[in-house]
């Protein structure tokens, strides 16, 4: 018996690519393929959360988008990697920066993420389960990152379960290292883990907890070309180590 349609996504399999970028907001997925991908074709509009798949410099790539927090993420991804058969997701997000070397636009290659969320508690493990991204998307990205003269930096990043967090935690994290907050890549890292598939978070800085730095809602949707043409060149170089 098939998997797919699933409550979140219709679509046939064979609809998506080995690889999906996936930004939180349905207008990035939307703004990137029309943009970006030749060929793009709608293939997933539940809940207004738009899924097109295209080819970009003759590689498959398809997007979609994420949505808000680990749950969210946490349902996507999970039926993209074991009910459509994606090998590779990419998310394509921004975050707030704690680090004193990031600047706003600057990018962040998640390399771990840490969280204070609950998600790995369904595993039953008999520690504390330590999200990671994939080595080998990682380097690509560092890679691309370098060959475009991007500022950015790997390292940790905090998925937080609360965007207004009222214990004001973010400068603990930051004692330890960790480089900014954004609210999905631990479940991403996890389901991909878990469904023996590759995950890397890649996200630009929207906001600094540090400097009087914020990016517009405008500025988040179309303005990260940096962002996104590194997301699309990690994404080819993924397609051939598969």
């Amino acid at each position: 018996m098939n998997n797919y349609p699933t409550p979140h996504i219709d679509a046939a399999q064979g609809d998506f690519a080995p690889t999906v970028l996936m930004p939180g907001d349905p207008m990035r997925s939307k703004y990137i393929a029309r943009n970006y991908l030749d060929g793009a074709k709608l293939v997933n509009d539940v809940r207004g959360v738009q899924g097109y798949t295209g080819a970009y410099k003759g590689v498959p790539v398809s997007v979609m988008a994420s949505g808000m927090g680990q749950p969210s993420i946490g349902i996507y991804s999970y039926e993209l990697f074991n009910f459509f058969g994606v090998q590779n997701i990419i998310r394509v997000g921004s975050c707030g920066g704690f680090s004193k070397e990031l600047h706003v636009k600057d990018i962040v290659l998640a390399m771990g993420a840490c969280t204070n969320g609950n998600f790995a508690a369904q595993y039953e493990l008999p520690g504390t389960f330590c999200p990671i991204a994939d080595f080998g998307l990682l380097t690509a990205a560092a890679g691309c990152c370098e060959a475009k003269g991007v500022r950015y930096k790997v390292g940790n990043i905090l998925a937080s379960d609360v965007f207004y967090d009222d214990s004001d935690s973010g400068m603990k994290w930051a004692k330890m290292g960790v480089l900014g907050v954004d609210m999905e890549s631990a479940a991403l890292y996890c389901n991909a883990a878990r469904s023996g598939r590759r995950a890397l978070s890649i996200c630009a800085v929207s906001d600094s907890f540090v400097y009087d730095e914020c990016m517009s809602a405008e500025e988040r949707e179309k303005s990260l070309t940096d962002l996104i043409e590194i997301s699309l060149e990690t994404a080819i170089r993924a397609k051939t180590e598969n």
